[in-house]
């Protein structure tokens, strides 16, 4: 048990080099750093209408993968139940 202590390797020290760029460094980007996310600075529409229509278009999207799943978990228990329900 001690030779294996004795033969493990140590560990590489890494160095980090601080180039002074980092993933939140928007300056170089056209928005600049006051607008980092892509919204328009003329932004003027109405918020609860953009609101209403984002989340219409979200259930749009997962209507149909909502009604496979409901559809296969009746499946399922249509199958369970007449497995072990009907006596």
């Amino acid at each position: 048990m001690s030779d294996k202590k004795k033969k493990r390797k140590k560990k590489e020290k890494i160095t980090y080099i601080d180039d002074g760029r980092s993933f939140a460094d928007f300056s170089g980007s056209p928005l600049g750093k006051s607008n980092p996310y892509g919204m328009s600075s003329d932004f003027s529409g109405n918020k609860l209408k953009d609101s209403f229509k984002t989340y219409i278009e979200s259930v749009k999207l997962m209507f149909l993968p909502m009604m496979v799943t409901l559809g296969g978990i009746c499946v399922i228990f249509l199958i369970l139940w007449l497995l072990f329900g009907l006596k």
